[in-house]
Formats: C-alpha cells, structure tokens, sequence
C-alpha cells in the first residue's frame, strides 16, 4: 500500500463532495490490493471465496460489524464458498476514501 488506510476511519461526505476521478482515484487504487477491481469508476467489487457456506457467512458477518463500526456499509452476496463485496458512496453515488478505508480494513481481516 503506498498511503496507511488502515489508521482512517470512514467519515460523513461533507455537502460539496464530489466522487473521486482521474489521478485521485488511481492514488486510491494503488493503495489497496490488486484483488480489488474498480467497475466502471463507481463502485469497488471483490469476490471472496471460502472452504464452505459457514465460513463464507462468518466472513459476511464480520464485514457486517466492520460495516457498522465505520459506519459505512456495503453490499455483499452470500453464497456457497463465496461472498462478494461491492463497496461505494452513496451518498455521491461514486467512490470515496470511505470506501477505500473499508476495502482496506476488510482486506486486513481476511490475512
């Protein structure tokens, strides 16, 4: 990772926020893994996969509690030895830092 997302914590997009492009997002990108995939400048998609359905909703459930914590929540499809996670802004219907931060602290729980 070239910048520390796991020492952010996901904030409130101030009123003037804008989704992040260009240079900024690639600065972004580069700072998560390479298992990531950024779909069509809007959203942040990784598929998960797991020895079994258990262990694929503990996964889900866990990124459930670090979606509460930071107050940030993506979407997640659960299925069998899978779970994949799509992760953006709402509010500005584009890619934050937020979620970046989670794409990163979701990436420290699996490791």
């Amino acid at each position: 990772m070239t910048m520390d997302l796991l020492s952010r914590h996901c904030q409130p997009m101030g009123e003037n926020a804008q989704p992040l492009q260009g240079e900024a997002l690639e600065h972004y990108v580069g700072a998560i893994s390479d298992a990531w995939t950024v779909i069509d400048d809007h959203h942040l998609e990784r598929t998960f996969e797991f020895e079994n359905f258990v262990e694929a909703l503990e996964f889900t459930n866990d990124v459930g509690v670090l979606a509460e914590e930071e107050g940030h929540h993506p979407e997640i499809t659960l299925t069998w030895g899978k779970a994949t996670v799509r992760i953006w802004t709402h509010d500005i219907d584009g890619l934050s830092e937020n979620d970046f931060i989670l794409a990163a602290r979701i990436e420290a729980r699996t490791h």
